[in-house]
């Protein structure tokens, strides 16, 4: 018995011319349309958000940029005195106070001391959150004590606490030099030697950023199945090996998440230096926010164009950072 195979052939061809065209040709939607149709109710919910932190950091980082290509300063921006009013007659100077930043050395030397200062007070740390972390994920009396009195300098205002390292740091009446000096021991200049002014402001960092480290680790730690530390216990590793092959590799994830993040913080960490030291002694504490931060409110003219330069410099560097460090952990099978 023969069977006719055309029509049901010609049929589906046909179908198929007809329903191409309907799909766009046959081409799959893109994959901004496929979210949107997909996830719409996700959107809508963070729609209103991303509009606020659109006019809140959006424009003034737009408004940022055009300034840092102009030469506005204190007596040529739009202002009103009274009644009358004052147009701007600042002009576009383009990439020149970006030259005139990167061949000055006041940059380089803020650079190299603020990438000391970053290094320095996120090594410090993480070290001492990790360690401390590591105490406290163990079973002893009055943890949940030692715990609160950790994460206390993390809930007092920095301000406050930069406030009373100040008066600790008071070279006449601080206590730290009253207390050496019931040793026998000569006052030092905590703030007004450039080299114990700097260990100040690292001290006093680490200070502040140490209850976050010790709760970020101690949730990394806490996430660790502890059958892994048994089973390497019964195969005779020791205490520094169970840290180095279960604790460290375990703790790979939250570990390189907050040392970005407290970079990042710390990088521009104004409060600190700003109210301890005003980067004083001179200029050896000032490090690149500040320094950007004089030029627009304390020099006079105030300089907005080369403040806001300054500004972009910083978070070029920063997102240059951000990205090699990504790269760099893709690498080590981070991927996030």
């Amino acid at each position: 018995m023969a069977v006719d195979t055309g029509r049901p052939v010609a049929r589906a061809a046909d179908t198929k011319s007809v329903r191409g065209p309907g799909r766009h040709d046959g081409k799959n939607p893109g994959r901004l349309r496929r979210s949107l149709s997909t996830h719409w109710y996700a959107w809508c919910m963070v729609a209103p958000v991303v509009l606020v932190i659109g006019v809140i950091v959006g424009y003034p980082l737009v408004r940022g940029v055009y300034l840092s290509t102009t030469n506005a300063n204190e007596a040529n921006v739009e202002r009103h005195i009274g009644v009358n009013h004052i147009p701007a007659t600042y002009e576009s100077v383009g990439l020149d106070n970006y030259t005139a930043i990167l061949s000055d050395s006041v940059f380089w030397d803020r650079l190299g001391w603020t990438v000391v200062w970053t290094v320095s007070c996120v090594a410090l740390s993480f070290a001492l959150g990790l360690a401390l972390a590591t105490m406290l994920n163990r079973k002893l009396a009055g943890r949940s004590y030692y715990r609160m009195a950790l994460i206390l300098p993390w809930a007092v205002p920095a301000f406050v606490s930069v406030f009373t390292w100040r008066l600790l740091f008071n070279e006449k009446k601080g206590i730290l030099n009253q207390l050496l000096a019931g040793g026998g021991i000569d006052a030092i200049p905590w703030l007004n030697d450039p080299t114990w002014a700097k260990l100040s402001v690292i001290t006093v960092n680490v200070w502040l950023g140490v209850p976050f480290m010790l709760v970020a680790m101690l949730g990394g730690l806490q996430s660790i199945p502890g059958e892994l530390y048994e089973a390497a216990e019964m195969d005779g590793a020791n205490a520094w090996q169970r840290f180095r092959h279960i604790t460290l590799p375990g703790l790979r994830t939250v570990s390189s998440t907050v040392v970005l993040i407290s970079a990042i913080w710390t990088f521009n960490m104004f409060p600190v230096i700003f109210l301890l030291t005003r980067g004083g002694p001179g200029d050896a504490t000032e490090i690149l926010v500040t320094y950007a931060y004089r030029l627009s409110f304390v020099v006079s003219p105030r300089d907005f164009s080369g403040s806001a330069a300054w500004g972009v410099l910083i978070l070029l560097l920063l997102s240059f950072f951000a990205v090699i460090y990504r790269r760099a952990l893709r690498k080590q099978g981070e991927v996030w």
